[in-house]
């Protein structure tokens, strides 16, 4: 009776017309990786962000078996490896320093400030993929940027470590969206998909054992609810994008810094500024622009 309750949400999710569960999958999806942020935030007080890296890697890998069986092993064919361990590498740098900045600085910053990915993504996209961006997502992509200047307010607060941390994040996983449209002219989405996870577990191990602290008991446990809620919000998200178009689901992404600001709070005792809100709906309403040209443009080029 217990587990038939607990399934009922999902149910209802599954069930759901394509936009309100498309809208539906979002809100899961933000609210695992708001958790995931708070747990990391949590264990980062005690454990090297490395060795949570690490883990992380590895209980995903482990959630990737059942669908591994699932696929079968021929949609695995890749070729261009190389590109595959790029990407990699550059996801172990980009959770080391996340996953690092999240233990330096209130969850709700560090969230507001993630939402930078995507103007970066902007860019990435002109220099490796010689796309064109007219004037229009230019001005979207500086007006994103005006906005986390809004919330670090240069000049005002001292810029530390932290700060150069998660924007260093950002700019990385902009990067490696970027590889994943160039892997997806000629890749499977299941070997995009594969490749990450298993070369970031070994990849992960390297820096870890430098700095290896042993988890205790109880920190054992939060890392597999780590792993369990990462891989939950990473199926959500793409259920999400799989029904519904992204510029419709793109917006409910802001509702991570809400969710962030809650866990903050109980968990951490902490509360943003007014900056942080006003920042964070700048960046997110150039992110959501740029997303809907892109759309738009798309669907020219289709009609065409």
């Amino acid at each position: 009776m217990v587990l038939r309750d607990t399934a009922k949400p999902i149910i209802r999710i599954a069930q759901a017309p394509d936009a309100p569960r498309g809208a539906l999958w979002m809100v899961l999806a933000c609210a695992c990786f708001s958790l995931m942020n708070g747990i990391v935030r949590h264990l980062a007080a005690d454990l090297e962000p490395l060795v949570i890296v690490f883990f992380r890697c590895l209980f995903g890998m482990v959630a990737m078996a059942p669908w591994l069986m699932r696929s079968g092993l021929a949609s695995l064919h890749t070729r261009r490896p190389w590109m595959h361990a790029a990407r990699a590498t550059l996801g172990v740098f980009a959770m080391g320093a996340w996953f690092t900045g999240l233990g330096m600085m209130p969850l709700a910053e560090a969230t507001a400030l993630s939402f930078t990915t995507p103007l970066f993504a902007s860019v990435a996209a002109v220099l490796i993929l010689g796309e064109v961006m007219r004037r229009r997502r230019w001005s979207a992509t500086v007006i994103g940027f005006v906005g986390a200047m809004i919330i670090l307010r240069p000049g005002l607060v001292t810029l530390d470590v932290a700060v150069a941390l998660i924007l260093g994040a950002a700019l990385l996983m902009s990067i490696s969206q970027t590889l994943v449209k160039l892997l997806s002219r000629g890749e499977h989405p299941n070997a995009i998909v594969f490749w990450l996870v298993f070369l970031l577990t070994p990849l992960s191990l390297i820096p870890a054992l430098v700095v290896w602290q042993t988890p205790n008991g109880e920190q054992f446990l939060w890392l597999l609810a780590l792993g369990a809620v990462a891989t939950l919000g990473h199926q959500a998200m793409a259920r999400s994008f799989a029904v519904a178009d992204v510029t419709a689901v793109l917006p409910i992404d802001f509702i991570r810094l809400p969710f962030a600001t809650a866990i903050g709070f109980f968990a951490f005792a902490e509360l943003p500024d007014m900056w942080t809100w006003v920042g964070a709906a700048v960046i997110v309403a150039s992110a959501v622009y740029i997303a809907h040209r892109e759309a738009r443009l798309r669907r020219a080029e289709a009609a065409t």
